[in-house]
């Protein structure tokens, strides 16, 4: 199992309230809300040691309810069986912060590389405030040229809410990166529930075989976009197919 030390999130953890009640309030509410997280971490096969700080994880539980979206454009919706198939959007050309990571199992790799992004967007960053979520939060991917498995590196990658995008913070983690990203045409599908390489594989067959035979999307790269915390056992996710430079 892929160890996350959580090393680089001591210090940023909040100031601890005035106050012995106040305090013991705080200590309770981060033991119940590690307990929660831990478990979360076992299922993407990686731990999460008690004896180290996890301020960004509290940040982010906290900080929740507010997600900007990236920005997109619908261009056309198929349906079937009076149901939303799938869509074809249109992104712009934006900065993202993105993180490499090429761990045994794809489960680590996105894991490890939202924990740095966490530790960026709550405080490790120039500005050393909380940046705002924004969502979905992409990993790209590649398939082997079998195409029975997925390549060890993944891309992650957090998009920069609109009041930083002509200016990001800088990361003070030299693994992540800003990157200005091209616009980008995708069709794309949801489903739900947990992002492993076996979930992600089975929803690339499925929606090849909705969509046909077609040589107008990338066969080798493709995005998995989430949009909800790791502790929602059905949250909403969406394959996407890259279209091709036309």
């Amino acid at each position: 199992m892929a160890r996350i030390t959580l090393e680089d999130l001591e210090g940023l953890g909040e100031e601890a309230a005035a106050g012995g009640g106040e305090e013991e309030e705080e200590e309770e509410e981060r033991g119940r809300l590690f307990a929660h997280w831990e478990a979360v971490a076992n299922t993407h096969r990686v731990s999460l040691p008690r004896g180290e700080r996890w301020g960004p994880i509290v940040q982010m539980t906290r900080h929740n309810q507010a997600r900007e979206p990236v920005p997109y454009v619908t261009l056309s919706q198929h349906e079937k069986r009076e149901e939303a198939a799938y869509e074809e959007r249109q992104y712009p050309a934006g900065k993202w912060a993105c993180v490499t990571k090429g761990e045994p199992m794809y489960e680590q790799s996105i894991s490890m590389s939202f924990m740095k992004l966490m530790r960026y967007i709550c405080k490790e960053n120039s500005v050393g405030c909380y940046l705002g979520m924004t969502v979905p939060v992409l990993s790209e991917i590649h398939l082997t040229k079998e195409g029975t498995e997925l390549e060890r590196e993944v891309v992650t990658a957090y998009y920069l809410p609109g009041e930083y995008q002509q200016n990001p913070p800088v990361p003070t983690d030299p693994e992540i990166h800003i990157t200005e990203r091209a616009p980008l045409r995708v069709i794309t599908r949801v489903f739900y529930g947990m992002t492993t390489e076996e979930t992600i594989l089975q929803e690339i067959s499925l929606f090849w075989e909705l969509l046909g035979s077609t040589d107008t999307v990338l066969r080798e790269t493709y995005i998995v976009a989430a949009y909800e915390n790791p502790s929602i056992p059905q949250r909403r996710n969406e394959i996407w197919f890259i279209c091709r430079a036309e």
